[in-house]
């Protein structure tokens, strides 16, 4: 079981639900270290003080704020811990959202929130009252030194919890807009429509790999063992311009289909056997 980060409470009104925070994500990613190509040594950093030149361990390390005037501020620990911020050990419920009302760019990380001690019975009230509604909860609260918004939700039998940027933290996006005099005719946004009709389906994230992944962790398991290594793939075209548009869509709508029939087929042939 994961070790929590932190632990508070979520104001719910006058109730309060006594809760522990775990991260509900964790990096697959294959992690490497920088080594000595000549002999495989890792390479090791020092933490040296660009004034007296002494090198510092990292517990006697604190945070530095310098002004534009040069003039430092060092923050230690007690001092984050000693904010004058009410939120550094409650969630405060603000408000109560649509969780499609939310643009997904405001998401930054997951986490989910487990009841701790007399929590249990306040924190079913809010998850079913939350499934219920089909609502979500717009919260505040202090994780890692900084303060953020946060959207509460019901999943399965848990409550998430993810937070959010501030709106000053999102860029003006319209700076990658195409031109106005762009269009997209009628036709055209006809065939698109028909294509995404046939990539319909629901959502199963069991069915998608990382495939970078894979064939990064094959190469790694030649090395170790002095296999061959594997073959590369054929590297996809990446074609050049779409001269003809409804044509193109029409190519893809039939691939799609045909890849539609093809995975059926598959599926029919695997039940039989």
């Amino acid at each position: 079981m994961p070790r929590s980060i932190w632990k508070g409470a979520i104001s719910f009104g006058l109730v309060t639900i006594p809760v522990k925070l775990y991260g509900a994500t964790e990096e697959k990613d294959i992690s490497f270290r920088q080594v000595h190509p000549a002999d495989g040594g890792r390479i090791r950093y020092k933490r040296v003080c660009d004034k007296c030149g002494e090198e510092i361990p990292f517990a006697e390390i604190a945070k530095g704020y310098e002004a534009a005037d040069g003039r430092m501020a060092i923050l230690e620990k007690q001092d984050f811990d000693d904010l004058p911020l009410a939120t550094t050990k409650a969630v405060d419920v603000v408000q109560f959202v649509d969780t499609s009302a939310i643009d997904p760019t405001y998401f930054e990380k997951t986490y989910v929130l487990e009841a701790e001690g007399p929590g249990g019975k306040p924190y079913v009230l809010l998850r079913d009252a939350l499934q219920a509604t089909g609502k979500s909860a717009v919260v505040k609260v202090a994780l890692r030194q900084r303060e953020s918004l946060a959207l509460i939700r019901a999943r399965d039998q848990v409550l998430v919890m993810h937070t959010m940027l501030w709106p000053d933290e999102l860029r003006d996006l319209s700076f990658a807009a195409p031109p106005e005099d762009v269009k997209a005719s009628k036709a055209e946004v006809k065939m698109a429509q028909t294509f995404i009709t046939e990539l319909e389906g629901e959502f199963d994230p069991s069915q998608f790999t990382d495939a970078y992944r894979e064939a990064l962790d094959a190469v790694v398991q030649a090395k170790l063992n002095g296999a061959p290594m594997p073959e590369g793939g054929d590297e996809q075209a990446t074609g050049g311009e779409v001269v003809d548009l409804v044509a193109a869509l029409k190519a893809s709508v039939a691939a799609a289909k045909a890849k539609r029939e093809a995975a059926a087929k598959s599926s029919k042939t695997s039940k039989a056997g």
